[in-house]
C-alpha cells in the first residue's frame, strides 16, 4: 500500500508517518516550511494552497490512501481551500482520504457534541474547518472526517502552552473544556480508518475532559513542575469569543475501532 500524508511534518502528520513505516507500507509526506524528519519517508514539499501542485502530485504519485493533516490557524486558503484541493484530488486518482477536523468548529453548550452535530463556528479558525468539511463531503462522500481534540505528545503544542502558563509567559483558560488524547492513539485511529469502509464524520477524542486550567495542573505533576506560578482567567474576563465547553462523544469511535482512547488522566497522571 502507498500512503501519502499531507502534513508530514506537524505533530500528528509525523506520528502517522512513524506508525506506517513500521507497518510496511510505503509512506510518502508531504512538507511546506519545515522538512520531514521521519525515517523511510519519501518527503515531497507541496503548497496545498495550489490546486494545480496537488493534482500533480497525486497523479504522480498514485496513492492507495490519502491522511490530510494540514492546517494553518491564522489561513483559510491552507485550511480550508487546501481540504477541498486535497479532496478533489484523491478522488480524482480513486485514493481513500481520511480527512482531520476539530472541535473548534463548535461554539460550546452545556453536553456532549456527537459525530453527526453541525458546526457552530465562533470564530475563523473554526469557520475553516467547517467549510473544509463541508467541501470535503461535498467532493467524496466516501472519506471519513476526523473531529479531534486537543493533541498530546512530545513536542505538543499544548504541552508547551501549559509550560509557558506555569512559567508565567501565558495564561489558560479555566472555562474551556476539551477532550485530550494522545498523538499515538489518534494516529493508530486514523491508520485503522485507513482500509475500512467507515464514511462520514467520527469523533476520534479522549474519553475524559479537562480545562485548559486543569490541563496545565496535571502537566505540572506530569513534569514535577510547581503549580504555584499557573496563570489562569476567563473567557469571559479576557473579552474573548472562543468556544468554551467543547466535549466531543466518542462512543462510535470507541465501539468501531481496536485502538484504545486513552484519556488525559492516565497520560498525565
Amino acid at each position: 500500500m502507498t500512503l501519502l500524508v499531507v502534513g508530514a511534518s506537524g505533530l500528528l502528520g509525523a506520528e502517522v508517518c512513524r506508525q506506517a513505516v513500521a507497518a510496511g507500507q510505503r509512506v510518502v509526506g508531504t512538507y511546506h516550511s519545515n522538512p520531514v524528519v521521519v525515517p523511510g519517508v519519501e518527503a515531497r514539499r507541496l503548497d496545498v494552497t495550489d490546486r494545480s501542485a496537488v493534482r500533480g502530485l497525486l497523479t504522480g504519485v498514485r496513492p492507495d490512501a490519502v491522511v490530510a493533516t494540514p492546517y494553518r490557524y491564522d489561513d483559510w486558503g491552507v485550511t480550508a481551500d487546501g481540504a477541498a484541493h486535497i479532496a478533489y484530488a484523491a478522488a480524482e486518482v480513486g485514493a481513500r482520504l481520511v480527512h482531520l477536523s476539530s472541535d473548534a468548529l463548535h461554539a460550546g453548550r452545556p453536553t456532549p457534541y456527537l459525530d453527526d452535530d453541525v458546526p457552530t463556528p465562533i470564530h475563523a479558525y473554526g469557520a475553516a474547518k467547517a467549510a473544509a468539511e463541508t467541501a470535503v463531503r461535498a467532493i467524496d462522500p466516501t472519506a471519513v472526517l476526523v473531529r479531534t481534540s486537543l493533541i498530546l505528545g512530545e513536542g505538543s503544542k499544548q504541552i508547551q502552552l501549559c509550560r509557558d502558563a506555569l512559567a508565567g509567559r501565558a495564561v489558560l483558560f479555566s472555562d474551556e473544556l476539551r477532550c485530550p488524547l494522545d498523538v499515538t492513539d489518534l494516529a493508530a485511529a486514523v491508520l485503522e480508518l485507513v482500509p475500512g469502509d467507515h464514511a462520514g464524520l467520527l469523533n476520534v477524542a479522549g474519553p475524559e475532559a479537562v480545562s485548559r486550567a486543569e490541563l496545565g495542573l496535571l502537566v505540572a505533576h506530569r513534569f514535577g513542575i510547581d503549580p504555584t506560578g499557573l496563570k489562569t482567567t476567563t473567557t469571559l474576563a479576557a473579552g474573548l469569543r472562543r468556544p468554551t465547553d467543547v466535549r466531543l462523544d466518542s462512543s462510535r469511535a470507541v465501539a468501531l475501532l481496536r485502538t484504545r482512547l486513552r484519556g488525559v488522566g492516565e497520560l498525565l497522571g
